[in-house]
């Protein structure tokens, strides 16, 4: 390491967000940057500890010590390849994960003040796009094709894998563009779209065809390819089957999100099918990143107020999680950029029943719960605590998760990537499934035995 010492005198800094009176009025990212003498001397504190648990926490198997060497000495384009060998898109992780590998840095476990490793990424991926380190490749071809069925992070990495292996890849998507949930989920202040479509230039000029605005049904896969790559993520939100469920105003989280979204891009929503909070006291259900991703969202539209509750209970305060103890991933309460911006939250709330007028939502009739454990173990069993009470609200957003699909049964040489392989998870680990996919159905079409297991 250039400097072995420096993480002893040279605390952890933080780019942090844009002040809330700013940000707020805006769907611009949040998040700042530090400028390249701070973010070099930042990447300095890795410690070149003797095992490096970042690695070992990745999803993707990312390598922090040697990029954040590379970056302390200057070197910005070693920095992107040593990267880039084993994450296809960090702009994206450098912006949406919720950084596995610093919670199992050794310095959290020392003095809770971790190695910025997911804000270097970041500043490295946009100092490679800004010099030109982020070069068209073009494969020889095989003869093969492959097709890719969703263009979200995992299918997107597939098609990046297979392409450069020199398959001719065509990735179809039901959408009107590329990126799954990381277009029609995540908000622009936390991921700006032009950053996709930056990544998916890349793509298409690699040789990467894209046909959107193309459902595929799983029974009948287009014809006249070798294999396919099945990314089609959780499509289905999990319900709240309960009474007053159908009155107006209640909404899956996605309704409002992917809408927004869309919006921001240009497109024209009819007033009757409009998801828009302005004016309204708002209930959040669900008290996950889909959950945080709407406040941030009616923010912005201009809500009068935002509850957000969660059936569970409060998470432990940080940092540390005794029941998860480093270098395992702490289940300590999160305060995101959206809470900061004003919300109430609350924990063991149970949803009743919603209560309406003149067909629409006008509230919620939640109840305190407690959780009991159980005598042999496993998960607790909920009870009733205290007396239902009502929360005023007309708009209510559900966020409480997805379904894992139920796929059909497929032939040899289709392989599933991604959520629509193992439920809903975290983005980096869907990149690390569709890397998988690829590397499963390269196996196969080559005729090695030794790795054609599904991903």
């Amino acid at each position: 390491m250039g400097d072995p010492k420096a993480f002893l005198t040279i605390h952890r800094k933080e780019a942090g967000y844009r002040p809330v009176h700013d940000r707020i009025h805006d769907f611009g990212e949040v998040e700042q940057t530090l400028n390249s003498g701070d973010r070099r001397q930042q990447a300095s504190r890795c410690m070149d500890c003797g095992v490096p648990f970042c690695h070992w926490a990745c999803p993707l198997g990312n390598r922090p010590p040697e990029w954040n060497e590379a970056l302390h000495r200057g070197d910005w384009e070693l920095a992107y390849r040593l990267l880039n060998s084993t994450n296809d898109f960090p702009e994206f992780t450098g912006r949406v994960c919720p950084a596995l590998c610093e919670k199992a840095c050794v310095l959290n476990l020392a003095v809770h003040e971790p190695v910025t490793n997911r804000e270097d990424e970041a500043a490295i991926t946009e100092h490679a796009f800004e010099e030109n380190y982020v070069r068209i490749h073009h494969p020889e071809r095989n003869g093969k094709r492959v097709a890719v069925i969703g263009s979200g992070p995992a299918g997107l990495v597939a098609a990046n894998r297979l392409n450069l292996m020199g398959y001719a890849v065509t990735v179809f998507d039901k959408n009107e563009d590329a990126g799954g949930l990381l277009r029609y989920g995540i908000p622009n202040f936390k991921l700006n779209k032009a950053v996709i479509g930056r990544r998916t230039d890349v793509l298409k000029a690699e040789g990467i065809g894209f046909r959107f605005n193309t459902p595929i049904d799983l029974t009948s896969l287009p014809t006249g390819f070798d294999a396919y790559i099945v990314a089609t993520g959780t499509p289905q939100a999990r319900d709240l089957t309960i009474p007053g469920r159908d009155l107006m105003g209640v909404h899956f989280a996605l309704d409002l999100l992917a809408q927004q979204n869309r919006v921001l891009a240009g497109a024209e929503i009819p007033h009757g099918e409009l998801v828009n909070a302005k004016g309204k006291d708002v209930l959040v259900i669900g008290g996950g990143d889909t959950g945080s991703d709407c406040i941030g969202t009616v923010r912005r539209q201009g809500c009068r107020s935002v509850t957000q509750i969660e059936i569970m209970p409060r998470p432990v305060e940080g940092p540390a999680d005794p029941q998860h103890p480093w270098p395992e991933w702490p289940r300590t309460l999160k305060t995101t950029s959206s809470h900061e911006e004003g919300c109430t939250r609350r924990w063991n709330l149970n949803t009743l029943r919603f209560v309406g007028k003149d067909g629409k939502v006008a509230g919620a009739e939640v109840q305190e719960v407690a959780w009991r454990p159980t005598p042999r173990g496993g998960r607790p069993t909920m009870e009733p605590a205290r007396k239902p009470e009502v929360i005023k609200a007309d708009m209510v957003l559900l966020a409480m998760g997805f379904l894992k699909p139920a796929l059909p049964t497929l032939a040899p040489n289709v392989f599933v990537a991604g959520d629509a392989a193992m439920g809903a998870s975290l983005v980096v680990r869907a990149m690390a499934s569709g890397r998988d996919a690829a590397n499963a159905a390269h196996c196969f079409l080559a005729g090695k035995r030794l790795c054609s297991a599904k991903a």
